[in-house]
């Protein structure tokens, strides 16, 4: 397999402005709402115990084990509202720690999992190819409406993100305009075995939408998440 090294363009990035969480103020209100009204019902219920205890059969005495039990089932709806906050919490300061994460991206190139690249306006675009073992890859490149524009057999060694380098040109000479271009990339060893084979590309983070969660980055016009970045190439 030849492969070619090419610099990648240099984009000026763009950053969305963070927004607060729906969901966590959301729950918040909720416990928060909850806490309210069992602290009620708490209240209501010491009142009530009271006015039992003040006004019983001497010869006949309330059962102290029922009061008991009602004390700890509301001790226990207390404990599990504070666990609530405690929890939505830890959930707002790892959504915190993930756009702080995503916005350190932000220019630099990423290998991220996926078989879209783009081909640039010099005509060429990368992937990198994961196999097992040495193989035969059957490569297949399709332009953003499905269309095959090239197609090849090449041998690969074993071995982690192998650059694949296009050259923009089909199999019949054609060179094709700069756009988003998939992979589709099957292999057999050579004992004729499938074997499996997975792509990845390489770009620029341009942006980050911190709206979402997690956080997507924006890398040659496709989005992906923190979790798909295999590497930070610079």
């Amino acid at each position: 397999m030849t492969t070619t090294s090419s610099a990648s363009p240099v984009v000026s990035g763009t950053t969305a402005l963070p927004a607060s969480s729906s969901s966590g103020s959301s729950a918040s209100a909720a416990n928060a709402l909850a806490s309210q009204q069992i602290a009620g019902n708490f209240q209501s219920f010491l009142t009530l115990l009271t006015t039992q205890l003040q006004n019983q059969n001497p010869l006949d005495p309330l059962d102290t084990n029922q009061f008991t039990q009602q004390l700890v089932e509301f001790a226990g709806v207390q404990q599990q509202l504070n666990t609530n906050d405690s929890l939505a919490t830890l959930v707002s300061l790892q959504q915190t720690a993930q756009s702080t994460q995503a916005l350190g991206f932000v220019g630099k190139t990423a290998v991220v999992n996926g078989s879209t690249a783009a081909l640039t306006t010099n005509g060429t675009a990368t992937w990198e190819l994961s196999v097992p073992s040495a193989s035969n890859v059957n490569v297949t490149i399709a332009n953003s409406t499905g269309q095959t524009v090239f197609s090849g057999t090449y041998s690969v060694a074993a071995g982690s993100n192998q650059p694949f380098t296009w050259n923009g040109q089909g199999n019949d000479g054609t060179q094709w305009p700069a756009g988003n271009y998939t992979m589709t990339a099957t292999a057999v060893n050579s004992s004729g075995a499938s074997v499996g084979v997975t792509t990845a590309v390489q770009g620029v983070v341009t942006s980050v939408d911190l709206t979402q969660s997690p956080p997507l980055l924006t890398i040659g016009g496709k989005t992906y998440t923190v979790s798909q970045i295999q590497s930070i190439a610079s």
